[in-house]
């Protein structure tokens, strides 16, 4: 325990004292913090991200080259193109905002006398101090060892989006995690139509590539969206549930009784996604800037901010 200005500072992983809107104000604050692109530096991460992205273009390129343009079922083949596509590029700009959007970082090293004095305690008030990253930790926040930052509303630290998932990035990883079972079970279902019909007809004639090569593009695209569908239908279920209970898995993990007043199902997701329930909710671009981050390529690029 360390005494100063007559509050004592904790150092321990739990937290009450400070509220969700509460920042620290210094030279290098939250505001500065806002004008860098947030970025994980972690190894394992950046390989799972990449993993990401690559196994995304795989199936679109079986579901466009293999099965859809050598139809001879003109709309068929227009229809589920966009159709997949346009879920494509929503599942990976959902995963590029769940991975650059600051899940809710609390400031490193705010756990100092001037901020102290601005928070106006009362003497012998107690508030909680993270011993690893030397910040004064609000209610519900916890320390990631891998962001080496304390994450407000933590739910659990993602190697498939490098980052961690938290009180502002949880509704794009939702989104994320929806898209990526969308595609996945889109790519089934054309699979499944793609091989009943060169069983039916000529194999040769189904595909514009050789039947070996053909049944092990597809063969592989059929694991993979078994797989992802199998792991995203349940993480969105999880989170969801998560939400909805306004509870996160490291709470539910650690059996915490809250402490806080619970928002309950819709007041859950609206705290969430933001507003009442409109087609936003569903929208990764939602919120997005081009003109701030075209202006922080005018001040010299892009700083990580981790």
């Amino acid at each position: 325990t360390m005494q100063s200005s007559g509050h004592r500072f904790r150092d321990i992983e739990h937290h009450p004292l400070l509220a969700e809107n509460d920042s620290y104000d210094s030279s290098s604050s939250e505001a500065d913090m806002a004008e860098r692109v947030w970025f994980i530096r972690d190894g394992c991460g950046m390989v799972c991200a990449i993993m990401t992205w690559l196994l995304v273009v795989y199936a679109d390129f079986v579901v466009t080259f293999v099965m859809l343009l050598p139809s001879k079922d003109f709309w068929y083949s227009v229809i589920n193109g966009v159709l997949f596509n346009c879920l494509a590029v929503l599942a990976l700009s959902s995963h590029l905002r769940t991975m650059l959007t600051d899940p809710g970082a609390v400031p490193k090293g705010n756990a100092t006398k001037e901020y102290m004095d601005n928070l106006q305690l009362k003497p012998g008030e107690v508030i909680y101090k993270c011993p690893k990253c030397c910040s004064i930790k609000p209610e519900r926040a916890h320390h990631c060892s891998i962001c080496k930052r304390c994450i407000r509303k933590m739910d659990h630290h993602c190697p498939w989006v490098n980052n961690c998932v938290g009180e502002k990035n949880q509704r794009f990883f939702v989104l994320f995690t929806m898209y990526i079972a969308l595609i996945s079970a889109h790519a089934l279902i054309l699979c499944g139509f793609q091989f009943f019909s060169c069983v039916r007809g000529q194999w040769t004639e189904c595909s514009d590539f050789s039947p070996p090569v053909t049944v092990i593009l597809m063969i592989f695209l059929c694991l993979e969206g078994f797989l992802f569908l199998t792991f995203t239908a349940v993480m969105f279920g999880t989170q969801i549930h998560s939400i909805c209970n306004d509870e996160t898995e490291i709470e539910r993990l650690k059996s915490e009784k809250p402490t806080w007043e619970r928002r309950l199902r819709w007041e859950g997701m609206k705290s969430v996604f933001g507003g009442q329930p409109s087609l936003l909710w569903i929208n990764p671009f939602a919120g997005f800037r081009i003109r701030r981050l075209l202006l922080r390529a005018k001040k010299g690029g892009p700083e990580f901010s981790v």
